[in-house]
């Protein structure tokens, strides 16, 4: 992979490509939670269940998830500016068929495009970003793009409260269309060509089997919560398909001559634990805390979208605050005392999280989520930067290794979380009914009815359930967290490897 030093092209033109690449990274990360915000409102227009509007959601990490299966080979045949921008195209059009859609199958088809178009920009925004840079300033080429990229999940919540309430759900996506429309005309124009095309085969046979992992993996897990887990038959056909699938992928990847992944690069201890600590730390713990503090906002808070989007802000701004800076101590120092400053700070802020209930003040619990945003910030740049340049100058390959294991982890994290959620929600108040003397309880409902009504029966257990969730988030927080430790346990091992020169 070629790269361009900053003296090869003007500071504008260096800059420009700078924005052009990040924007278009920002606005397909952005879309994937700016959704999740909308999805509650999408039952009545698609006529649909909640159920249903989940699959907007699923079809969109499937279509990415395997389309980065295929990223790699096309930016070897095409290079990295020319899937940027059909990727970026993709994304516009299919955004634009989401704003007009008025069922439920016309969306989902759309969102597939989408999903697909956010694994072309991915890679290769990232891909050029780092080529973009000469290696002494690669720490501060990924503290650019996780200032884009890691913001953009904690701002999404903000923009997709003000475009829903302002306007309606339909914003969401056509916001994108005049944003991508500019980015594939100046793209075109000014974004330097430097991949380097070369002879690539790509094993079909390994991405068809890892393929039928992949998608039935995510919709049990996206699913497994609606029909019950592995008591349903449905949910158990995709676990025999995806376990099949994943054996099928293994014997093929070791029967070929071509391998889709280059497995020889997990023999270098700091890319295989840089994979790792992407995978649990970002994806089972990291992924958590951001599917449920907004949860925990409105629906234990009982706060607007907006005010929701802004307690998320509170803690995302020191996302892209701390990544400038985590990138350029990278460069200085190296990425490792870095990432081991964030490991500290993400369990100091795991613990924080986890005081969080009904009762803590709006500002307090925006205070105490901070140190989150903090840590957040400082892993970005330097596990991206430590994988990168440990993979032997194979950089669209790690990138598409860790943005597969992004998807895999953060689908396992979404669903612990989900099924935590209730798990702990249901426990409590099992355990609150078991606790109540009955006769006491039906004398004081009997006095609520006099003042009240029959009203006041169902306003008591409204107040349990309420009271059942939130004790139930404390255990839920503390699992995350223990996700979180097992992360950072890999980050520790980085000490005891013996340290070597970085690329």
């Amino acid at each position: 992979m070629q790269t361009y030093e900053l003296k090869s092209f003007s500071i504008f033109h260096f800059t420009l490509s700078i924005i052009l690449v990040i924007v278009g990274a920002f606005m397909a990360v952005l879309d994937t939670t700016v959704v999740d915000i909308i999805v509650p409102r999408l039952k009545g227009p698609l006529s649909t269940d909640m159920y249903g509007v989940q699959w907007v959601i699923t079809a969109y990490m499937i279509a990415a998830a395997v389309g980065l299966l295929i990223v790699e080979w096309l930016i070897k045949h095409y290079g990295n500016k020319t899937i940027y921008i059909i990727g970026v195209a993709a994304f516009t059009v299919a955004s634009f068929g989401c704003g007009i859609s008025d069922s439920l199958a016309e969306i989902i088809f759309y969102r597939v495009i989408q999903g697909f178009g956010e694994a072309l920009i991915m890679v290769t925004s990232h891909a050029m970003i780092f080529s973009f840079f000469p290696p002494e300033k690669r720490g501060i080429a990924m503290g650019v793009f996780g200032l884009g990229v890691a913001f953009a999940p904690a701002v999404g919540p903000t923009v997709g409260g003000y475009l829903t309430e302002w306007f309606s759900w339909r914003a969401v996506f056509f916001v994108n269309v005049p944003i991508g429309l500019v980015l594939v005309v100046f793209s075109a124009l000014i974004l330097p060509d430097n991949s380097k095309r070369e002879p690539y085969p790509l094993n079909i046979v390994s991405v068809i089997f890892l393929s039928v992992f992949t998608i039935a993996l995510l919709i049990l897990l996206s699913k497994g919560q609606q029909y019950g887990w592995f008591n349903a038959p449905f949910i158990v056909y995709l676990g025999f398909i995806s376990i099949f699938g994943l054996l099928l992928f293994i014997l093929s990847e070791m029967t070929s001559k071509i391998a889709l992944f280059d497995y020889s690069l997990f023999q270098n201890p700091y890319y295989t634990i840089g994979i790792l600590v992407y995978f649990i730390l970002l994806g089972f713990s990291m992924y958590q805390y951001f599917y449920l503090i907004p949860i925990y906002y409105e629906h234990l808070k009982g706060l607007s979208s907006i005010q929701a989007g802004l307690g998320v802000l509170g803690f995302g701004i020191w996302i892209g605050v701390f990544s400038m800076i985590a990138g350029a101590l990278s460069d200085k120092l190296s990425p490792v005392p870095v990432l081991i400053t964030g490991a500290v700070i993400y369990l100091f802020s795991a613990y924080l999280i986890s005081t969080l209930n009904y009762y803590t003040p709006f500002y307090e619990a925006v205070i105490k989520t901070m140190p989150f945003g903090v840590a957040m910030g400082l892993f970005f740049a330097p596990i991206t930067v430590l994988v990168m340049n440990n993979a032997n100058g194979k950089v669209e390959q790690a990138i598409m290794t860790m943005d597969y294991i992004r998807f895999i982890g953060g689908s396992f994290g979404t669903a612990i979380a989900t099924n935590n959620l209730i798990f702990y929600k249901n426990k409590e108040f099992d355990g609150m009914v078991t606790l109540q003397n009955y006769e006491l309880l039906d004398e004081f409902l009997d006095n609520l009815k006099e003042s009240f009504g029959v009203v006041a029966e169902v306003i008591f257990r409204n107040v349990e359930e309420l009271m059942s969730f939130n004790y139930g988030f404390k255990y839920v927080w503390l699992d995350a967290a223990f996700w979180g430790a097992a992360g950072s346990f890999f980050v520790f091992m980085l000490l005891f490897i013996r340290r070597r020169e970085y690329e």
